[in-house]
């Protein structure tokens, strides 16, 4: 007879090697394995929407720290609107000046495994494909429609260098306010 432990050991690893290998559509309809590529370290996803004023606002950020931290991580950002056309996207990455490889996850698995709820908001998984931070960017939003002209906390950054350096994530949640992923249809 198993003890708890050896069952809940099993579990885990089961969960881990199904997270590890989740596979999804790029933005052209090639299917990506998000966690488990040798080559990196960390898997981080950034969920946003093209209709999503918040999210439209943190593209400047959201590229600076793909450009910082893209070569020593799979960076991605993630599109959960099914509804939402591979031209839309193509159009919506152009217009924002993003270079990050685009995914897409209409049926809300990334969503899902990185407890999202709004756009814009960041994941960060081991390359085993645990959630070690999920949440907002930074804090310049206060509320829906309310925000401070420069943010005086970077989450999202400060996680990912905790991470990047094995060092404890100081906040692994923080409340990110943004478009509802729950409205998409």
């Amino acid at each position: 007879m198993m003890s708890r432990l050896a069952i809940v050991l099993i579990l885990l690893v089961s969960a881990d090697m199904a997270t590890a290998q989740i596979m999804t559509p790029d933005v052209a309809g090639h299917q990506v394995q998000v966690f488990g590529k040798s080559s990196s370290k960390l898997a981080v996803l950034v969920f946003v929407r093209t209709d999503c004023p918040i999210a439209n606002r943190y593209a400047p950020e959201i590229e600076r720290l793909y450009r910082a931290y893209g070569s020593q991580v799979s960076y991605y950002l993630v599109y959960p609107d099914a509804n939402e056309s591979a031209a839309a996207i193509q159009k919506h990455l152009k217009d924002y000046g993003y270079t990050v490889p685009a995914l897409r996850d209409p049926k809300h698995v990334l969503v899902k495994i990185a407890s999202v709820r709004v756009t814009p908001e960041a994941a960060i998984f081991s390359a085993r494909g645990e959630l070690l931070y999920h949440g907002r960017i930074d804090n310049r939003y206060i509320s829906f429609g309310k925000a401070m002209n420069r943010p005086t906390r970077q989450d999202f950054e400060a996680a990912l260098r905790a991470a990047l350096e094995d060092r404890p994530i100081a906040e692994t949640t923080t409340p990110a306010i943004g478009c509802s992923i729950a409205d998409i249809k």
